[in-house]
């Protein structure tokens, strides 16, 4: 049986080093077609897009930046366009940093009409 590290290094190399996914908890499933964005702050220009996508049946978005694309350290944002699912909440954003761009940054949002939570995944 294989090793779990080299499997879970295998997985992480097919995916974006960035990854989201949402969740619907009023609906008690995953959240599909939200559309959302990748942003780096590239002082002193700003917010700058690096890559975007929608979320797929299983509410999941794995390819934010494109194949072999190399993080660099600094600030980042997840924009999601929740006006299809809240009204109060049209848009979620989330910001964090990476310190370490050899690692995996999984961010999931769950979301409800009115309050969200996130954590960094794995």
């Amino acid at each position: 049986m294989p090793d779990h590290a080299v499997e879970v290094e295998k997985i992480t190399e097919r995916m974006s080093p960035i990854t989201t996914h949402v969740l619907d908890s009023c609906a008690g499933r995953p959240a599909a077609g939200i559309p959302v964005t990748l942003e780096y702050w590239n002082s002193p220009r700003g917010w700058a897009p690096l890559g975007q996508g929608r979320t797929d049946m299983d509410g999941r978005v794995r390819d934010l930046l494109p194949d072999g694309h190399v993080l660099e350290p600094g600030l980042y944002q997840l924009l999601f366009d929740t006006s299809s699912r809240s009204g109060f909440f049209p848009e979620v954003v989330l910001r964090f940093r990476v310190e370490d761009p050899r690692q995996h940054f999984h961010l999931p949002l769950l979301l409800g009409p009115f309050s969200f939570t996130t954590y960094r995944g794995s």
